[in-house]
């Protein structure tokens, strides 16, 4: 991670940690590092999501990047696939958005996507910082070179067609739909309307004081419980699908509502392109956060698993360097080559449930070849991430590796995103998980003083 990026862009608390005027640097240095290699006819294109401070750094953004001659195209409020989808259809120069995904309402984000629809590389990324920090005088054009702004949202229908085009019929479907008042709030409920089910949606407003607050993929008891009403006064499929606040990834609920994990929804899919021989390598390239039950499961189908480091970008150079078509995390980001470029909930969607319709099989059914070992997984907010690697902590870390021996599997890393210390641990036996994961976690909050 660089000094200003992280594992998925540029995050931190909105006019605190993301200023406007970083911002603005990063929409002209963004621009300048662009422009080595696009036209300055090609435009960038940038979408964000509900948050309140969305408005305030789309406008430094777009001063910034106007401001080097380079035009830009404002989606308005879109999921990030999508932005991703749009910037590589209409050959732009690049793609921004502008969001901080699955954390709290303060914090926002700003990635950037090359014209190929893909993330930026680590090597790119360090070019635009050096920029920033370099203080470099970048191009400041006048009178009519300076950089147009264009509004549209009809570039949202090519990504609206997309999803279409790789759903099925859904009638006599319900679908509950969980747009968490984020980005997918319009586009969630809309496209399984259009395939023809009958759509209850909940939190899907345009409404960023409240984007992931006990709702969407990061707090699924709502979405449960309604599935679980509607599943009492329905005569067909009841499912549901809660996104987080880009629509980056989704969770879903099946039609006995219980939660599925990206673990089972990849090996849904990765069962089923197996069968149809579309499955690259019959690899799927997942995480070291990736239950042992998904591993065993895939390797009852003759899949194997190839972890990565967590974050999707991680999991997307493994699939591109592996050559590799599908893979995903256990949060729910969940990306297919031949469908997109990044973690995409809306298609995540839509193929899942096609497969069940097509197969005429429950999502419950699909997921039964998984049997998830308990998994406990602990916060522990810190001041210092570092503190992960303290030499207390890596002696708690290999007693608790000791103690799990072959039957378990420990896990302590920094969150990419946010000031936590995260603690994995995987057992056969729940109580066991439970008590090594506490021990390490309270290693951490003693040496971190918490």
């Amino acid at each position: 991670m660089g000094k200003y990026f992280g594992t998925d862009g540029v995050r931190g608390v909105a006019n605190a940690d993301l200023t406007p005027e970083l911002a603005y640097a990063l929409g002209r240095a963004g621009a300048a590092v662009i422009a080595h290699a696009q036209p300055l006819e090609k435009p960038i294109v940038l979408g964000r999501d509900t948050r309140l401070s969305g408005p305030m750094l789309e406008g430094a953004i777009v001063a910034g990047i106007t401001s080097t001659g380079r035009n830009v195209v404002q989606l308005g409020i879109v999921p990030t696939p999508a932005v991703a989808a749009i910037t590589a259809s209409i050959e732009a120069a690049a793609g921004v958005m502008i969001s901080a995904s699955h954390n709290p309402i303060e914090d926002n984000g700003i990635k950037f996507f090359g014209a190929d629809g893909f993330k930026l590389s680590d090597a790119v990324e360090a070019e635009i910082e050096a920029l920033i920090d370099a203080h470099a005088q970048l191009p400041r054009p006048t009178g009519l070179d300076i950089g147009i702004v264009t509004h549209t949202r009809g570039l949202i229908d090519n990504y609206f067609a997309k999803l279409v085009a790789a759903g099925a019929d859904l009638s006599g479907w319900t679908v509950v739909v969980d747009g968490a008042f984020g980005a997918a709030y319009l586009v969630g409920p809309k496209i399984f309307e259009r395939l023809g089910a009958r759509v209850v949606a909940l939190h899907c407003e345009d409404d960023g004081s409240r984007i992931n607050v006990e709702c969407g993929a990061t707090n699924l008891a709502v979405l449960r419980d309604r599935v679980r009403e509607e599943i009492l006064r329905s005569t067909g499929p009841v499912v549901g699908v809660a996104f987080d606040g880009d629509a980056d990834r989704a969770l879903f609920i099946d039609e006995s509502g219980d939660v599925l994990s990206g673990d089972h929804v990849m090996l849904i899919v990765a069962q089923d392109l197996k069968r149809r021989g579309e499955l690259a390598g019959d690899t799927v390239v997942g995480t070291v956060m990736s239950n042992m039950g998904f591993e065993k499961a895939l390797g009852r189908a003759s899949i194997r698993l190839e972890r990565a480091a967590v974050g999707d970008r991680y999991v997307l150079e493994a699939m591109r360097r592996g050559g590799y078509r599908f893979g995903g995390e256990q949060s729910g980001h969940v990306i297919d080559l031949a469908q997109g470029t990044t973690g995409d909930g809306p298609m995540t969607a839509v193929t899942l449930f096609a497969i069940a319709a097509r197969t005429r099989r429950t999502l419950r059914d699909l997921a039964s070849d998984l049997t998830v070992f308990p998994q406990v997984l602990l916060n522990v907010r810190v001041t210092d991430k570092a503190i992960a690697e303290h030499p207390a902590v890596l002696v708690a870390i290999a007693a608790a590796q000791r103690e799990l021996a072959a039957d378990g599997r420990i896990l302590v890393r920094p969150s990419g995103t946010e000031s936590l210390v995260r603690v994995m641990v995987e057992a056969g036996d729940d109580a066991r998980t439970r008590a090594v994961a506490e021990a390490v976690a309270a290693t951490i909050r003693t040496v971190a003083g918490v």
